[in-house]
């Protein structure tokens, strides 16, 4: 299989469908997208059995349970993918969209317009959902997409895949327009990042090793999504309930997600006043909490070392510390965060206008759990991903964050003096 010639016609195919896309209506989208979520129950069985050949792949290569746990998929997961397409599929089509109107003193008329990017590439490591999601998040936004799923997820991705190019042809739509890259070999990866005359832009989704091998060696615009180092702040006026609550969400429900906490931060105040209840809960959930000077006499943690700190686990692994006030907290997530996502608990506003505005993460919450960080959860149907820089796009990525924009200028015969 000679790879370089395989991306180079998988890039020409989708060059090709982007310029029809761009101008596709939203009727003919949204079909595609509820028909592929048609395609996806239908064949429920399918993937299920597909996802067994990859969950064996999984253990063989020891993926960690965190990995295992993004991998698998049953019947629960599967309806979370189709309400996902169909999620995707009802949400506002963001192609053509004013974004601003204004007439000029010359007598020009100006509107910014929302326009697709063209051909996005996507690389992800192991869930096999991201198929479904980034296939139709790109899609909605009117872009040609190329997906190159992790080895781990090959089988479950493919009848995935196949489901969408179901979806593209009852609505009669190009093929080429969702491609999966059908090989496991990494020089398909390569090709991807150099691939400047197809791919408009490059959107990794995975671990720090996958995202920072993309920034060093991509030719092609990237929108990075880096590790996921996700802090939680009880403050001195933090309600005590409603952080037992938050804490052990955000740590629990799903260790292996970006959303995932990494690190519990507690005023002394508060400590001072209440304790650390949900330390203890963390533990009886069978967490381990890793902790700083301080809190070594709370029954069953252990102490913490130094690369605790800025560390995600990704697994049922906490790290516990105790820091003066607000801006002690925002002096270390400032250390030590990646940008992603960071909350406060606390009942007081100023104290928490305060973090909003001195901590610069793409997401920032206030009594709430980080496990909502997720496109689906504000309401854009489904994510590539969440951007952790400054550029075009920052937090979840959705279809609105996959379009560019283009200046359309209307006079009357209009001279320039």
């Amino acid at each position: 299989m000679d790879v370089k010639e395989i991306m180079n016609e998988i890039g020409t195919k989708a060059k090709a469908a982007s310029a029809f896309l761009a101008f596709s209506s939203s009727k003919r989208k949204h079909t595609a997208l509820n028909a592929a979520a048609d395609a996806v129950w239908a064949r429920r069985a399918e993937i299920i059995a597909a996802n067994a050949k990859d969950m064996e792949f999984g253990r063989n290569k020891d993926l960690s349970d965190a990995m295992m746990d993004r991998l698998m998929l049953d019947e629960d997961r599967v309806k979370g993918i189709v309400n996902g397409l169909r999620s995707v599929a009802d949400s506002p089509d963001p192609v053509g969209a004013v974004t601003a109107d204004w007439d000029m003193p010359s007598g020009l008329n100006i509107r910014r317009v929302r326009t697709p990017l063209g051909v996005i590439g996507v690389i992800y490591e192991s869930r096999p959902n991201v198929t479904a999601d980034a296939g139709g998040l790109c899609l909605k936004a009117g872009n040609a997409s190329i997906l190159r799923g992790g080895s781990e997820s090959f089988y479950s991705s493919s009848v995935i895949h196949s489901c969408l190019v179901d979806g593209l042809k009852t609505a009669g739509l190009p093929e080429a327009s969702i491609q999966l890259v059908p090989t496991r070999d990494r020089e398909a990866v390569s090709e991807m990042l150099t691939m400047t005359d197809c791919i408009d832009v490059i959107v990794p989704r995975g671990g720090k090793g996958l995202v920072g091998l993309v920034q060093r060696e991509a030719r092609v615009p990237v929108f990075a999504h880096l590790e996921g180092i996700v802090h939680v702040y009880v403050d001195a006026d933090a309600d005590l309930e409603k952080a037992r609550a938050v804490v052990l969400n955000a740590k629990t429900r799903r260790t292996g997600i970006c959303g995932s906490a990494e690190c519990l931060l507690i005023d002394r105040a508060f400590y001072a006043k209440h304790g650390a209840p949900f330390v203890n809960d963390l533990v009886t959930a069978g967490v381990e909490v890793r902790v700083g000077e301080g809190l070594a006499d709370i029954s069953g943690t252990t102490p913490a070392t130094d690369v605790d700190w800025g560390n995600e686990y990704l697994d049922m692994i906490i790290a516990v510390k105790l820091v003066d006030g607000v801006d002690g907290a925002i002096n270390h997530i400032g250390t030590y965060s990646s940008n992603h996502t960071d909350a406060i608990l606390t009942e007081n506003d100023a104290t928490a206008e305060r973090f909003f505005q001195r901590v610069d993460s793409a997401i920032l919450m206030r009594n709430a759990s980080t496990q909502f960080a997720d496109g689906g959860e504000f309401g854009m149907g489904a994510e590539i991903g969440i951007a952790t820089g400054k550029m075009h796009a920052r937090g979840p990525v959705g279809a609105e964050q996959l379009t560019s924009f283009k200046y359309l200028v209307v006079g009357d015969g209009t001279t320039r003096p």
